[in-house]
């Protein structure tokens, strides 16, 4: 039996879960905005109290290591690894765009999205990048990936042969800035959240497939640039 932490704090949402085996049993989240330092340590005390759980008892925590937003890359990796550290139990690091798959398909094998046609959809979940850019992954109804995590600039021609094809399905949090330039999609809501990285952590871990503590690093994707102010200092 494995009792995994999961976190994911790469968006605006701040999310943290309990599972055992793979299965969630425990959820806190808010989307109340980017105040992920302030929350997620309150977050992780609520889930162990409720569920009765020691720190000690825990045997992995997993991390949504990106693609997403830098600050809360950061804030998520590195409350991971100094609880990791501190426990001595291994971190598992899933991909911000795999977990977000996970949790539609996980919706609808729960019946709660009304998709016709879903076994032949390629899903598309999508991480905001700012502007008209997001960063995505295509991906099949069974969650496994059609290609590399890139940064794409969405235009009338984005995902073409694809949407040519079959139905694109397209959700996240860069989802909104598609539904005007890609109107022939379909749209569902679903957003990122820790309950995405329950059985995919708990499958890396079964496998061995886990991260050194000190040199692991979140997934950027791109690079991060810090840009000057105009003010001038006096």
């Amino acid at each position: 039996m494995s009792l995994i932490l999961c976190i994911e704090t790469g968006t605006d949402i701040c999310s943290v879960g309990l599972a055992r085996d793979g299965e969630l049993i425990s959820l806190r989240e808010s989307d109340q905005g980017r105040d992920h330092a302030k929350r997620l340590g309150v977050f992780v005390d609520e889930l162990l109290r409720e569920t009765g759980v020691m720190p000690d008892e825990l045997d992995a925590v997993a991390v949504g290591k990106g693609p997403g937003s830098y600050t809360g890359l950061r804030i998520g990796v590195s409350f991971a690894k100094g609880l990791c550290y501190g426990l001595q139990i291994p971190l598992v690091a899933v991909c911000s765009l795999d977990a977000l798959a996970e949790v539609a398909i996980e919706d609808h094998e729960a019946g709660i999205l009304d998709v016709e046609a879903w076994d032949e959809a390629t899903l598309c979940p999508m991480v905001d990048a700012r502007r008209m850019e997001v960063y995505t992954c295509l991906y099949n109804a069974k969650g496994e990936p059609q290609g590399e995590v890139s940064a794409e600039i969405i235009d009338g021609e984005s995902f073409a042969d694809v949407r040519r094809e079959g139905q694109l399905v397209i959700f996240g949090n860069g989802a909104a800035k598609c539904r005007e330039v890609l109107p022939d999609a379909t749209y569902i809501n679903i957003t990122p959240s820790a309950r995405g990285l329950a059985r995919l952590a708990q499958q890396r871990l079964s496998a061995g497939q886990v991260e050194d503590i000190a040199y692991f690093e979140p997934f950027y994707l791109k690079d991060f640039v810090v840009i000057p102010s105009k003010k001038k200092l006096l």
